[in-house]
């Protein structure tokens, strides 16, 4: 018995459907035809599968990969292009649970993200105050994510598109060039997102619609046991750093204007 089996067996019940009727009226196929496809004695073409897919408003890829019957269908968040995250799932007290990636395998998320059996695996914790949402824990990485630091994570709430991205609030966007990255979000122009570093000493710069997987905005943090707050000073530090080093490329630039206008009153 296949994937695929179990799951249009288990949604043509969900419709209370028999097999005749789903076979007849809907796909317009015989009953026997169909009832291979139901026990796993044949598969179905892609005309079938897509009118299957059609009807029940379930991508393909989920039919086919997902068994369905674990998750509440209208818990699942479907994404345009078919792939999905996984629906909110919460504990005995009804507290969302997180799923938290870890540090080591970070870069795997960019080949797992889609993957149910890879998101099932990893640990999950929960956190009663964060409700109403997808969460998931990223690990913070490098200086470019204060007041986070490495062993430090970011929770996010899972964005459904980026129509709902705001001005001047922080998120995790996972891209196809540089993997997890925690950023500002400044705007959008055109087929590119502007975001920003809160350490100023990385310039801004865009991401392009197309290499953007997913988005999720800061919800909360979670820091290892040595954190301290004053060890954002040092970013202060850097910003004056990029400030001196804004100062001179300007003095520099006003110097060359200057013996550019003296070479020209001298010809």
């Amino acid at each position: 018995m296949s994937i695929f089996a179990d799951n249009i067996r288990f949604l043509r019940g969900k419709r209370g459907l028999s097999q005749h009727a789903f076979a007849n009226d809907i796909l317009i196929i015989s009953r026997d035809r169909y009832s291979k496809y139901e026990s796993g004695r044949s598969e179905a073409p892609y005309e079938v599968l897509i009118k299957i897919s059609k009807y029940f408003n379930i991508s393909i890829d989920l039919l086919l990969t997902v068994d369905i019957r674990k998750y509440p269908l209208e818990d699942i968040l479907k994404l345009p292009d078919n792939r999905i995250v996984l629906p909110v799932v919460v504990d005995q007290l009804g507290n969302n649970s997180i799923e938290i990636v870890p540090q080591k395998a970070s870069m795997g998320y960019l080949s797992g993200y889609s993957d149910p059996e890879y998101i099932e695996n990893l640990q999950r914790i929960t956190l009663p105050f964060l409700t109403n949402g997808k969460y998931r824990a990223f690990p913070a990485q490098g200086d470019s994510m204060p007041p986070f630091k490495d062993g430090s994570y970011i929770i996010g709430k899972f964005v459904e598109s980026l129509n709902d991205l705001k001005a001047n609030k922080s998120y995790i966007f996972v891209t196809l060039n540089e993997g997890i990255s925690y950023k500002r979000f400044i705007g959008r122009n055109g087929q590119v997102l502007s975001v920003s570093s809160d350490n100023f000493f990385y310039k801004p710069y865009d991401i392009p619609l197309n290499e953007i997987i997913e988005v999720w905005q800061y919800a909360s943090g979670i820091f290892p046991e040595d954190f301290e707050p004053e060890n954002f000073e040092n970013y202060n530090l850097k910003d004056l750093i990029a400030q001196l080093r804004e100062d001179v490329q300007k003095l520099d630039t006003k110097v060359s204007h200057e013996i550019i206008k003296s070479k020209k009153k001298h010809l």
